[in-house]
């Protein structure tokens, strides 16, 4: 009988320290950003990658499923959420928000060329970027409404807002080379001026510069003809700025109505990075939680300046920061990888780039994304975020 009570002392000791160990509540909250495709991953296993990253430390997942093009995108963020919250996870729905295929031809964005997103071939960088005009009032109550029937979801705890901005007026310098083939001009003059892209100004649509020059007296179109450079009118890069700021605040505005959050994904800064680059002045959005895309290697920055962007991005917003971590796969060849957009952060660079974001004052963290953490990422990160004691 002493040798059975002994055995199940020694069990029950046992299943406390499990216990024990899968309830650490790490010192920083971490989310996930995760793009699902059920061609590639069954729900099961999205199930079992989720329960994983839980055990990493990650609180919430904010996970794409498509364009609201889609047919199966809403069906697949109904499941998603569900999945997540089996798990205990929050669930931030994010769907891209001006990147809309198959719309109306006047609802796309008309760069200063003249020519419209509407057409693949005509659109800068890359032919995914069909951008529409977040200043026509088709655009707005489309998006207001399809955002709001994702808000109506049950499984849905935020919605998440992603590209909602114009393109890439200027590129982050780390991918400068990669696009140098399709841009007509050198990014930085000779007196280190950095020149945006034609190509990727938008928009210039007859709308856009006649309601501009009404509320401005300025003619843009004229004034390009006279020589001006539009990128010196300070007035034309903040209208732009506020057809952003006034797209994404009816869509708070209809998102909070159904008692949901909203989250969204923006460029670094915002005065530093966002507003110069894709006009995003997301200090005056209405949201409740921005996920910055710190991606040091984007900016030719090194794993510091992640806590350095971070305590700007803290200062201009009494919302919580979460500092958004690019990771790199194929870590042990980063310094042969061709494509900038496969690199980012290696192991020995994930305790920096942790500690740094919170001394700066952001709520936590955001991986892009944890498919792309190896076992020498995870012990790393789970060490920076406390959660090995």
């Amino acid at each position: 009988m002493k040798k059975i009570l002994l055995a199940l002392v020694a069990v029950f000791t046992f299943m406390a320290c499990q216990q024990q160990k899968t309830e650490v509540t790490p010192d920083v909250k971490a989310y996930a950003w995760y793009k699902w495709d059920q061609n590639r991953v069954s729900p099961d296993s999205l199930k079992a990658q989720f329960q994983m990253w839980k055990e990493h430390g990650v609180i919430g997942v904010c996970v794409e499923n498509g364009g609201f093009a889609e047919e199966k995108t809403m069906d697949q963020i109904k499941l998603c959420g569900q999945i997540a919250h089996e798990v205990g996870l929050e669930f931030h729905a994010w769907v891209p928000s001006s990147l809309q295929a198959n719309c109306d031809s006047t609802w796309y964005t008309v760069n200063r060329l003249g020519k419209s997103a509407y057409v693949p071939e005509d659109r800068a960088y890359v032919t995914y970027y069909s951008t529409v005009d977040p200043h026509n009032p088709a655009v707005i109550d489309y998006l207001v409404g399809k955002y709001t029937q994702v808000a109506e979801m049950e499984e849905v705890d935020y919605v998440q807002l992603d590209y909602i901005r114009y393109a890439d007026v200027i590129l982050s310098e780390g991918l400068w080379d990669k696009y140098k083939g399709q841009i007509d001009h050198e990014w930085r003059d000779a007196e280190g001026h950095v020149h945006e892209y034609p190509g990727a100004d938008y928009c210039y649509c007859d709308d856009c510069v006649a309601d501009f020059k009404e509320k401005t007296g300025i003619d843009i179109k004229a004034k390009i003809a006279e020589g001006v450079d539009p990128s010196t009118i300070q007035e034309w890069a903040q209208f732009r700025c506020d057809n952003v700021t006034n797209l994404v605040n009816k869509i708070a505005e209809a998102v909070h109505a159904k008692g949901k959050k909203i989250s969204a994904d923006v460029f670094p800064g915002p005065a530093s990075y966002a507003e110069k680059m894709v006009r995003q002045q997301w200090n005056n959005w209405n949201v409740d939680v921005f996920f910055p895309m710190n991606y040091n290697d984007f900016y030719l920055k090194p794993a510091a300046w992640v806590g350095e962007v971070t305590d700007e991005e803290v200062k201009s917003t009494d919302k919580p920061v979460y500092s958004g971590l690019f990771i790199c796969r194929d870590w042990q060849n980063k310094a042969s990888l061709v494509d900038p957009e496969n690199s980012g952060l290696i192991p020995s660079e994930i305790a920096e780039a942790v500690a740094g974001s919170v001394k700066a004052g952001a709520a936590g963290v955001c991986l892009f994304t944890p498919e792309s953490m190896t076992a020498d990422h995870w012990a790393e990160f789970d060490k920076a975020i406390g959660l090995v004691k």
